[in-house]
């Protein structure tokens, strides 16, 4: 049947409706396969390969992890200058960014005669206030406050360093303390040698225990006025008396000297100021050697005076020649003074003071005196030196004595005050004085005391011992040994408690006694009063019984009277055991009180300061602009 005008035009354009939609279709996956790939190339060629592109019809979808808003934003912009940004989909996240580091906290007091400066980066934690009003209450001087704060928490150790701070820096009137997290380091100057070792024992002593302390103390070299030396040969061997150089090399060549000489042992040799010529080293050096050639005899110096003695029965015309050599010899600004004694009367018998010190304190003075007047300077000046109850006077009274018998006298009672025991005679010829002291340094301090009473050619002797023993330092035993002592009395007679609980055991009482009595010689110490059990019992349990006993310990230190400031108490229940906890006797072992040293930790190699820090920014900003 032919077909309709109204059915063909209706299919012409059915068919013509296909088409358009056919090509339609075709337009806009063409639009998107070109959107897809220009945006992918610009965003490869600016290094944004994380971001992903997926065209949805006229719509373009943006995915991916940004590392920053700005990488995201900038996606962003490249995809709308290829198409539409209304047709631009942002599904793109930032990645998460990670909190900024805390910086390191650390700060720097610098004390001197000005003032007090504080500066460096602190927490804002820490009480700003209390810092200023510590530092300024130890003394009249102003406190400049350059510190800066940042809001973030206060490191471990932190507190402890910054207390430990203040009260050390009240002691020392020049300064600088460093301080960071756990760790305190202090440079400073002390007056002497002496005060250098008092010093650095205070401030370990006061330290906290957990606190790292680094020291730096420095002492000037002592002034030595006169600049002593006096170098002794004789029937007792060779030794200083006395002995000064101004530099270590001039110490060295000196000692090197006198070993030549003879001298044994490590030698003592004070390095100090106050060296009357440069050639003092050469001088001192020849005079050695002249007297090594002669033999025995001694040689003094008093700055440039010097005088060499030579042994009674010393051959004249040796003498003569090495006096003769000697004087050639030394520097022109030293005077040489030379003596040979003349033989003795072995039948006249010479006139003596003899003064005596026990060690009890005791003092006799007997022989003879020139008159009743200088009798009672003499026993005065005894009684003032070693107190007017332990002095007897026992001397008479001669004439034709030597003229400066007095001060002889009385310089020999003076030396006699440097010993702990010891005597003093005084003859028409010699000073002879011996003892024992437990000053290392007697015998040099009495060499300078007789060359500055009685002359650079006073003839004296001076054979002192050190021993140890007395020596109010040296004889303090030392930490390791109290750890020892405390030992040996715990092994002896053992800490016990009251079953299942933290009381000590009435038996165990003397043996807190003893070991009380061992820590107050040792003075203060960092100890750990350990407790531990054996494995009965649930683990918990055994750390906090062992925990309770440590402290009832402390408790009992402290009650007698015990420094335990330095002291921490701490319980490790069954976790290091000595003994098989399957027997008795291993349970038993197990469940102790140990006492051990707190020792300090290696110091490790320091960062980089929050102060260094500041100062390379601020190199690296001028350096840009």
């Amino acid at each position: 049947m032919p077909l309709s005008r109204a059915h063909l035009v209706a299919t012409a354009f059915a068919t013509a409706a296909g088409a358009s939609l056919l090509a339609a279709s075709y337009s806009v996956n063409v639009i998107e396969d070109r959107s897809e790939t220009e945006i992918r190339y610009l965003l490869d060629r600016n290094g944004l390969t994380w971001a992903e592109v997926e065209a949805d019809g006229l719509r373009v979808m943006m995915a991916g992890v940004a590392p920053t808003e700005a990488l995201r934003f900038r996606a962003l912009s490249l995809a709308g200058s290829i198409v539409d940004a209304a047709r631009v989909v942002d599904e793109m996240e930032v990645a998460a960014v990670a909190e900024l580091e805390a910086p390191r906290f650390s700060a720097e007091v610098l004390r001197n005669t000005a003032g007090v400066s504080v500066i460096g980066l602190i927490p804002q934690s820490t009480d700003r206030a209390a810092i200023m009003e510590g530092f300024s209450a130890m003394s009249d001087l102003p406190v400049t406050d350059l510190l800066e704060t940042a809001d973030y928490p206060a490191p471990s150790g932190w507190e402890d360093a910054v207390a430990y701070a203040i009260t050390a820096i009240k002691d020392l009137p020049r300064a600088k303390v460093s301080v960071d997290a756990g760790r305190v380091s202090i440079t400073a100057i002390a007056d002497s040698a002496a005060d250098k070792a008092e010093m650095e024992a205070h401030l370990f002593r006061i330290a906290p225990p957990a606190l790292r302390v680094s020291l730096n103390i420095t002492a000037p070299r002592p002034v030595i006025t006169p600049f002593t030396l006096r170098f002794v040969k004789d029937g007792s061997g060779t030794r200083f008396d006395a002995c000064s150089a101004d530099t270590d090399e001039a110490r060295g060549r000196i000692l090197d000297a006198a070993f030549k000489a003879g001298l044994t042992g490590p030698g003592r040799c004070t390095v100090g100021m106050g060296v009357p010529s440069p050639s003092w080293t050469e001088a001192v050096v020849n005079a050695i050697d002249a007297l090594n050639t002669l033999g025995d005899g001694t040689v003094t110096f008093s700055d440039a005076d010097v005088t060499l003695a030579a042994a009674e029965g010393t051959d004249a015309g040796l003498f003569d020649r090495v006096i003769g050599e000697l004087e050639a010899t030394l520097p022109d600004v030293f005077v040489l003074n030379a003596v040979l004694p003349s033989p003795s009367d072995a039948d006249s018998g010479p006139s003596e003071f003899i003064a005596t010190l026990s060690p009890e304190g005791q003092v006799q003075l007997r022989g003879r005196m020139p008159g009743e007047a200088i009798r009672d300077v003499a026993d005065s000046f005894a009684k003032a030196k070693f107190g007017s109850d332990n002095v007897y006077t026992a001397t008479r009274n001669v004439a034709d004595l030597p003229m400066d018998w007095s001060t002889r006298v009385l310089a020999s009672i003076e030396a006699l005050g440097f010993l702990n025991s010891g005597a003093v005679t005084v003859t028409p010829e010699r000073i002879t004085l011996s003892g024992r002291s437990g000053n290392a340094e007697a015998s040099e301090t009495i060499a300078r005391l007789m060359v500055e009473k009685l002359g650079n050619d006073a003839a004296f002797d001076v054979d002192i011992a050190y021993v140890e023993a007395l020596d109010p330092v040296a004889a303090l035993p030392t930490a390791e040994e109290c750890e020892m002592k405390i030992a040996d009395i715990v092994a002896g007679s053992k800490i016990n408690f009251e079953p299942g609980s933290a009381t000590i055991d009435a038996a165990a009482l003397t043996t807190m006694d003893q070991i009380a009595d061992v820590l107050r010689v040792c003075g203060d110490l960092k100890l750990e009063v350990q407790g531990h059990t054996d494995s009965q019992g649930r683990e918990e349990m055994n750390r906090s019984l062992s925990q309770a006993r440590a402290q009832s310990v402390l408790n009992e230190l402290r009650a007698r009277k015990v420094l335990t400031s330095n002291f921490i108490a701490k319980g490790y229940g069954e976790a290091n055991p000595i003994a098989d906890n399957d027997t008795e006797e291993g349970r038993e072992a197990n469940r102790r009180i140990e006492f051990k040293l707190i020792r300090p930790e290696p110091s490790l190699p320091e960062g980089e300061s929050a102060l260094e820090s500041i100062a390379e920014k601020s190199d690296t900003v001028t350096e840009t602009e």
